[in-house]
């Protein structure tokens, strides 16, 4: 979990990802960072993140996001 925390640390660094728990519940991503995001995710771990997996609850923490791409390797 630490590579996609410094992944995504160094592409937004004014967002704590290791502390917040409400990334899109909270409004702090909005719809275009979480496509850039997906992006990066597909890119840095070999994964396809399919429409299915491209819901709020999966990109609104650090762990969740996790939690995704684990169920996708």
């Amino acid at each position: 979990m630490e590579i996609l925390l410094d992944l995504l640390s160094v592409n937004y660094p004014a967002i704590d990802f290791a502390n917040e728990r409400s990334l899109i519940s909270g409004g702090i991503l909005d719809s275009v960072e979480v496509i850039s995001i997906i992006t990066e995710l597909e890119d840095a771990f070999d994964i396809s993140i399919s429409m299915e997996y491209i819901k709020p609850e999966n990109f609104d923490s650090l762990e969740a996001m996790w939690k995704m791409i684990e169920e996708l390797k």
